[in-house]
């Protein structure tokens, strides 16, 4: 029992008399249980074929015999005072043991506890700085627009249009630089009217084959405009070659 389960080195501390009276008590614990568990060997009921009223059984067995130990008195095993004094050594060094180990654990679990609650004071901390300066961006940018005035978008609005004005008159500026270069003007008109005699002239004079091979002398933007309205066409294997087309 837990009330005589001394160690070796708390029985080394007894006294001799103590040892031989706890000697004895134990002989004699280990004989009644020995006793006690050859009647329940014998008192063993046979052989139940049903196992559901064997378990019926047992529970009814377990149920009388706690019945029983409720109604008994708990007593000493051992009325030597030198042995329940050093029993309750051995208990109470148990119990500081088990209580070190409580202590240990809810230590470590305060530890890891402050631990993260630094941490959350610092990321609370972070916030705080992040909201503080979405506050002040806030307030600066109310602030700006509460002082730009109807004048200062005027001035804005003024330089925008000359800016603009600007940006067209390099891009006509380009853009005739473009024309003069890939699409240059004819040389005169007297040209141009030659052109169209020569259109004309080949239509009546070879009728078999009306068509003008086009080379640098022709000017692109006439030749297309011909080209756009359907007064000329191309030649069907030979896109330098157009004619006039025929007019009923």
């Amino acid at each position: 029992m837990a009330e005589v389960k001394l160690g070796g080195q708390a029985t080394a501390e007894l006294s001799e008399a103590a040892q031989a009276e706890l000697m004895d008590q134990c002989e004699e614990q280990f004989a009644r249980l020995e006793k006690l568990q050859n009647e329940i060997i014998l008192c063993e009921p046979d052989f139940c074929e049903n196992p559901q009223q064997q378990a019926v059984n047992r529970l009814i067995a377990t149920e009388a015999e706690l019945k029983q130990w409720l109604t008994v008195e708990p007593e000493l095993l051992a009325s030597n005072s030198e042995v329940l004094l050093q029993a309750g050594k051995e208990e109470m060094l148990k119990l500081c043991s088990e209580l070190e180990m409580v202590v240990s654990c809810h230590e470590a679990k305060r530890d890891k506890l402050r631990e993260t609650k630094e941490l959350e004071q610092k990321w609370l901390e972070e916030k705080k700085q992040v909201l503080i300066a979405a506050n002040d961006h806030v307030e600066r940018l109310q602030l700006e627009k509460g002082t730009f005035s109807e004048h200062s978008i005027l001035q804005d609005t003024k330089l925008k249009i000359q800016k603009m004005k600007i940006y067209q008159e390099r891009l006509m500026e380009s853009l005739g630089d473009i024309l003069e270069k890939h699409i240059p003007l004819p040389q005169n008109e007297s040209s141009t009217n030659k052109k169209n005699k020569q259109l004309m002239n080949k239509v009546l004079t070879t009728p078999h084959d009306p068509y003008v091979t086009l080379d640098s002398t022709f000017w692109p933007p006439y030749v297309e405009m011909l080209l756009r309205y359907g007064i000329a066409v191309r030649h069907q294997e030979n896109n330098f070659k157009i004619r006039l087309e025929p007019f009923c």
